[in-house]
């Protein structure tokens, strides 16, 4: 089974939790994820099956889109719902219009703080582990862009939001930072992803939905040639398609740098890179399979 699900993660659990299930529901070992998601959150977890886990190297620095609700009045030390306060309880009157000059103040690229129990490794630890153990890593901030950030609605000490971020940015620093640009104190009370580049909420299915679907035979499995759509598909002959299998270069009528290639019978057979003017060099090759598993669906 090669391909792409878009799951919507339940709260409660992580993402490799998550993958855990997948596996278990579609009964494939070779599952991987794009994205985490904490577990509080919910949404758009996109998952990568068989020989599309390799496709994962092309995905590192998607946009993500969100939505939630940051709560006022107090910080906690993982700077969402699920972490103990970090300074006194205030009841803040929020004001429209001051909190969306503060947002417009933190849309852009800018330098943002890792929360502490992030999943961020110092000397190769994990920065949670080290917290958790009383010993407070020291993070360094890293460069993210935030695309937009849109104010919808305010309701008691409770901001809901829209957001689209850099790959690497955490919404929870970001509802922390707000709090403490306010004075008063934030966290992210709820958070749910819905996109990750291309992939939508709209694509994505439940667990539970998914092993109804496992049953019936209807596995909405994005088919491996319709992922990476930035990059153009060339389709090979068979000479060309067998060479570039064997990690060759090949022939390419195409001016980009990184492209798709197809064998005669329409599949992905190789991620390839130009390495001359007229020629790709492939940089992930996979194995060619003609027949798809009867249990699913390919996606078009």
């Amino acid at each position: 089974m090669n391909g792409a699900i878009v799951l919507d993660k339940p709260e409660g659990i992580t993402s490799h939790s998550a993958v855990v299930q997948a596996r278990r529901i579609l009964g494939e070992r070779r599952i991987g994820h794009i994205g985490t998601l904490d577990p509080f959150a919910t949404g758009v977890l996109v998952l990568l099956l068989g020989q599309a886990t390799r496709l994962a190297r092309f995905y590192k620095d998607r946009v993500k889109s969100y939505q939630g609700t940051i709560r006022f009045g107090f910080a906690t030390d993982t700077y969402d719902r699920t972490g103990t306060p970090t300074s006194p309880v205030q009841q803040p009157v929020l004001d429209s219009n001051t909190l969306q000059r503060v947002f417009s103040e933190f849309t852009g690229a800018q330098l943002q703080q890792p929360p502490p129990i992030s999943a961020k490794k110092v000397a190769g630890v994990p920065a949670y582990r080290l917290t958790r153990k009383g010993h407070a890593p020291q993070l360094s901030a890293v460069q993210v862009n935030i695309h937009e950030l849109e104010l919808l609605s305010v309701s008691g000490d409770c901001a809901a939001f829209r957001a689209r971020v850099s790959s690497g940015t955490y919404v929870r620093s970001l509802a922390h930072d707000i709090g403490q640009r306010l004075g008063c104190g934030a966290h992210l009370q709820s958070l749910r992803r819905t996109a990750v580049g291309e992939f939508t909420l709209t694509q994505a299915v439940t667990l539970e939905e998914l092993r109804s679907m496992k049953v019936s035979g209807t596995i909405p499995v994005i088919a491996m040639e319709l992922l990476l759509a930035e990059f153009p598909s060339v389709d090979l002959g068979h000479q060309a398609a067998t060479s570039a299998m064997h990690g060759n270069s090949v022939p390419v009528d195409c001016s980009d740098s990184t492209v798709k290639l197809l064998n005669p019978s329409g599949e992905l057979i190789a991620i390839a890179e130009r390495d001359s003017p007229n020629t790709c060099h492939p940089v992930v090759v996979f194995q060619s399979s003609s027949v798809t598993p009867a249990n699913t669906k390919q996606l078009a």
